[in-house]
């Protein structure tokens, strides 16, 4: 569990398709990635870019993990380079303090940037995403997009939300370099999935 609170930026070092026996690839990817985290442990869950994975090694500097064939057709990791900078937010702890919002970390898909604008000193994005995302958001509610909590501004369209960051959101997220036609991770908010499951189980 998290809350969409980024606490570090990684970036990653290395993808490589997981092999078995050394002999041949077989589906998943295993990510090596550059993190300022201290007393990371194997079997930890990190949120990477807003998807939950499991610490499998610990390195000098990082850690490593696997991504598995189905996380992997549901989000952009098979596409991610060396050298790629990534959001980092590790498990909450019952004593935290709960900034954002109560997030899984189960990526519902991808969504688009299809708009970038000001407003003040607020940056306005407007992202196409999945139906099944669209459907539970409602304004001043809740979205985590590439792992970070942040508020929906707006509904702009019937497949589309509105988000706005503050300047501290950008510079401190890989956010701040979001440009039209981007694409990011997207989770739509737990609450509204399990209202939406009770009104249709309802009817």
């Amino acid at each position: 569990m998290f809350t969409g609170i980024v606490t570090a930026v990684g970036r990653i070092e290395r993808v490589a398709r997981t092999a078995e026996n050394g002999k041949r690839a077989t589906p998943g990817l295993t990510l090596t990635l550059r993190a300022p985290f201290k007393g990371v442990k194997r079997g930890e869950s990190i949120a990477v870019n807003g998807a939950c994975l499991t610490v499998e090694r610990v390195v000098k500097g990082g850690f490593a993990v696997h991504v598995v064939e189905t996380t992997e057709g549901r989000t952009l990791f098979g596409e991610y380079a060396a050298g790629r900078t990534v959001n980092l937010e590790r498990a909450l702890r019952a004593s935290d303090r709960l900034g954002g919002h109560i997030v899984q970390g189960h990526v519902d898909g991808v969504a688009v940037v299809t708009r970038v604008g000001r407003r003040g000193d607020a940056w306005l994005y407007d992202l196409k995403v999945p139906d099944a995302v669209r459907e539970v958001s409602i304004p001043r509610g809740a979205i985590t997009v590439d792992g970070v909590s942040l508020t929906i501004n707006d509904l702009p369209g019937a497949d589309s939300v509105q988000i706005s960051l503050i300047p501290f959101t950008r510079e401190q997220t890989t956010l701040g370099a979001l440009d039209v036609g981007d694409r990011v991770h997207v989770e739509g908010d737990v609450l509204g999935k399990y209202v939406r499951q009770l009104c249709s189980t309802a009817r």
